[in-house]
């Protein structure tokens, strides 16, 4: 028994880390995507050399990005095979299906357009070189999306049956892909993407928008100082539309949640009893042993409110849930509790978080306001200069001469912080439970893969990801600080070239 409980942990351990490292670069890769098809289509639309420096800039940041996503995601397909075995055959029909679809369609227009848009800058016309980073970008979502859909049939099993064979079967592709919950899912998987994406492009731009104002005006680059202005608001906006879409998606979720998995949000709020109304816990110290918490600090009747759009309706508590589950499913696991500590935390830190970012984004935006570009001898009607093209540190905006741009590049981590205890919240309060109802965890690890094999890949991948960490950080930092680059867009579209042309002049990187 013992022996079981080890590998089981061990397993849940490498899966854990693998895919919470992985899932730093999904956010960024799918934000990243968009934006940088934004920004340069709008180079395309106005010839504005400030949007080619920033499509430049961004893309560099996403094209590191994405290579490191696309490594360390491969990994996650094989542990299906090496550490849950059992799980693999009993699902496999259904859940490699939107596995399979991920690879075939979403990944094939990842892989191919992206080279298309690295190679393509002097051998494409413009409108079909932005054509090709606008299928990566849809690419990116279509695979968030399948591997989802996926993840929600693990949350709530839809559209399948037990054949004969005691394996589950598939019955219907439409039930699995388009269920509420992937939809839901799939809502707040991509706002808390761009609120991811939005902090990151204001934490750079701050930044190399502070180092340029302490330039001498001869030093300055209008252009590159134009690219980091477009896109700092840009940023700021698009955090305050994700922020919102974020909080508006994640009350939605909550709700189908406690219809779908009424013990996730009794654990996700330590609500030990039912209760009617039901408090929302800001702070609770809970003694897991005796079924109830030492200390509360409560808001009374939101919890209602987020399972039921009221004040007043009951909400089960883990205790009466954890009864109804044991009549339900019997002996399939000893309880049916999460842990409860780790489970409340990582929901109050995914909220948290993610909610600092929004706020962020809505004192930077007020701070960047028109006026506050302008030196202040310049906003009673005299000729209105850039505040970027002035001189004097002191003439510099209140965003950049106060606290307000340190915050701008502390926010940056804040999303992916959300994001990391957000993915450890859906997994965690779903135990002890592989898929809802059907498959424990224990039952779903490899039955043949010694401690020994688990322990040693574990600390392999570890390794090597922290290793992977250090050259992903390297890369993105020396980039960043590069800030946009002096290399000039093509004076025109090429054209087609005859046999004495350069047809065949090799292919040069991009960047």
């Amino acid at each position: 028994m013992e022996l079981a409980l080890a590998h089981e942990t061990m397993a849940r351990w490498q899966f854990g880390i693998t895919t919470v490292y992985h899932f730093l670069f999904v956010p960024l890769t799918i934000s990243l995507s968009v934006l940088t098809a934004g920004l340069q289509t709008a180079w395309v639309r106005t010839g504005k050399i400030r949007y080619f420096k920033a499509t430049k800039f961004w893309g560099k940041l996403f094209l590191i990005n994405i290579a490191m996503g696309v490594v360390t995601g491969i990994v996650q397909e094989f542990q299906f095979g090496m550490n849950w075995s059992d799980y693999s055959r009993f699902v496999g029909d259904i859940f490699g299906a939107p596995l399979a679809m991920e690879a075939l369609i979403a990944f094939f227009f990842e892989s191919t357009f992206i080279g298309l848009w690295i190679f393509g800058w002097e051998r494409l016309p413009k409108k079909i070189h932005l054509a090709c980073i606008w299928m990566v970008s849809i690419g990116t979502v279509l695979s968030a999306y399948f591997i989802l859909a996926a993840n929600s049939w693990m949350q709530h099993p839809v559209g399948y049956r037990i054949g004969a064979n005691g394996r589950a079967q598939l019955t219907d592709i439409g039930k699995v892909l388009f269920q509420d919950t992937t939809l839901v899912v799939v809502f707040h998987t991509l706002t808390a993407a761009f609120l991811t994406g939005g902090a990151f492009m204001v934490g750079i731009a701050a930044y190399q928008l502070r180092r340029n104002s302490r330039l001498s005006a001869v030093d300055r680059n209008p252009d590159k100082v134009g690219s980091m202005r477009t896109s700092l608001r840009l940023g700021l906006i698009v955090t305050i539309i994700a922020g919102l879409g974020t909080a508006i998606s994640g009350d939605t979720l909550g709700k189908v949640m406690f219809e779908q998995q009424p013990m996730k949000m009794a654990a996700a709020e330590a609500l030990w009893d039912t209760a009617q109304p039901a408090p929302f816990s800001v702070f609770a110290y809970g003694n897991v042993s005796q079924g109830r918490n030492t200390i509360e600090i409560s808001i009374p009747g939101l919890l209602s409110f987020l399972a039921h759009s009221n004040f007043h309706d009951a909400v089960p508590g883990i205790n009466n849930t954890n009864a109804a589950e044991k009549a339900k499913y019997g002996d399939k696991a000893p309880n049916y509790e999460p842990n409860i500590p780790t489970t409340f935390w990582a929901f109050r830190w995914m909220i948290g978080f993610g909610m600092t970012s929004f706020v962020v984004g809505v004192i930077g935006l007020w701070l960047t306001r028109k006026r506050f570009w302008l030196a202040p001898e310049h906003r009673r009607g005299g000729d209105e200069v850039p505040l970027l093209m002035l001189t004097k540190h002191r003439e510099l905006s209140p965003f950049l001469n106060t606290w307000a741009w340190r915050l701008a590049i502390l926010t940056m981590g804040f999303p992916l912080i959300a994001n990391s205890w957000g993915w450890i919240f859906t997994e965690m309060g779903r135990q002890p439970w592989a898929v809802y109802g059907l498959m424990t965890t224990a039952s779903a690890v490899s039955p043949n893969v010694s401690l020994g094999e688990q322990i040693t890949s574990l600390t392999v991948f570890t390794l090597l990801y922290a290793i992977l960490a250090v050259i992903e950080i390297r890369l993105l930092v020396t980039y960043a600080k590069a800030g946009p680059t002096d290399e000039e867009p093509p004076a025109q579209d090429p054209t087609l070239r005859g046999p004495s042309g350069d047809a065949d002049k090799p292919l040069a990187f991009a960047y």
